[in-house]
């Protein structure tokens, strides 16, 4: 079987905080021996048809303010929902600048406490991303989320902190297509985590394993 084809999306001109070039060579090492990653700047692959070579789309994007536009936003709805797969990555959840792919992630992030050391815990969901992932624990930002109360998805990972447990990665189906959430990801050092690198492979590959729609 040949190897799947992702596109990755981020940004290094216009990162504020996360900028594509210091973890770019981490996730091709991460997919290398089951999907060839491109990596890109470029938001009007997001346009009608620019996605179509693609299995999966992974978004490290940082574009708080500066939201896709009304063809990109489409173009990536479509794509997601024709059967391709969407993974983003802490940061990318800055598509939520488009209400509409804020739903179709499934939350929106509305802040965090100061970065620091976290406990990461697998949840008993039993789906099949979780496979070999145990507890881990790294330095992150332990981002707070408004989970969309009509999507209807599964929590994969919780992290520890001030006493509580909190939502740091989920799956769900969107049309034909699949969407993953993981938290982590603020600096490279969250890239070399080895079970966390296992939990991307995982994640992506689950996200772009349904049929396509020609």
């Amino acid at each position: 079987m040949s190897k799947r084809k992702a596109l990755l999306l981020g940004d290094n001109v216009f990162a504020q905080y996360h900028p594509l070039q210091a973890v770019e060579q981490e996730l091709t090492e991460v997919f290398q021996n089951e999907a060839h990653l491109v990596s890109t700047e470029n938001w009007d692959l997001l346009n009608a048809g620019g996605l179509q070579p693609y299995d999966l789309c992974i978004a490290y994007t940082d574009r708080w303010e500066s939201p896709a536009t009304s063809s990109q936003t489409a173009g990536l709805l479509s794509f997601v929902a024709g059967g391709g797969g969407l993974l983003v990555l802490h940061n990318g959840i800055s598509l939520q600048a488009r209400f509409e792919l804020s739903q179709m992630i499934g939350a929106k992030f509305t802040g965090h406490p100061p970065y620091g050391p976290l406990e990461f815990h697998p949840t008993e969901a039993g789906h099949e991303i979780q496979e070999g992932i145990e507890g881990f624990a790294m330095d992150e930002e332990p981002y707070r989320f408004d989970r969309d109360p009509f999507a209807e998805t599964t929590v994969l990972l919780e992290y520890t902190h001030d006493g509580a447990r909190w939502p740091a990665a989920w799956a769900h189906e969107y049309g034909l297509g699949r969407v993953v959430y993981l938290m982590p990801g603020h600096h490279i050092h969250s890239f070399k985590n080895l079970m966390y690198r296992k939990l991307i492979l995982q994640s992506g590959m689950w996200a772009c394993s349904n049929e396509r729609r020609s």
